[in-house]
């Protein structure tokens, strides 16, 4: 079993940042990478970015390249997604996740989701 654990969501203004975080445990958690989702109201969970525990190769969404960044500490086990010049489409429900493939971009391969962290931008 793979526990994982989001924090840092919040409201922002459009052009602001913020940094979430995803806490991984469990007896086996670094045999699968770490991949974010994201959900909007009245919208599909869509993959974000994603990164190994081993490795460096990163994937992220067309639609957050440039603005976000994906990255780990290794030592915490805790994987962060900065998010810079946030937009009002960036409102969403952030999930950290993970799966046994790498890298999962269709949320119906996951096989561990948290909770999920508010993230709301305003115009």
């Amino acid at each position: 079993q793979v526990q994982l654990v989001e924090s840092g969501g919040g409201l922002v203004q459009a052009g602001g940042s913020l940094r979430l975080s995803c806490a991984a445990s469990g007896r086996t958690f670094n045999n699968y990478a770490i991949h974010w989702f994201r959900q909007a109201p009245g919208k599909e969970r869509e993959f974000v970015a994603a990164i190994p525990w081993s490795g460096t190769t990163t994937y992220y969404a067309d639609s957050v390249k440039g603005r976000f960044t994906i990255s780990k500490d290794n030592a915490k086990n805790t994987i962060y997604l900065q998010m810079n010049s946030l937009k009002p489409e960036d409102t969403a429900i952030y999930y950290c996740a993970s799966g046994n493939t790498y890298p999962i971009k269709r949320p119906n391969f996951v096989l561990y989701w948290g909770q999920g962290t508010q993230v709301t931008v305003s115009s």
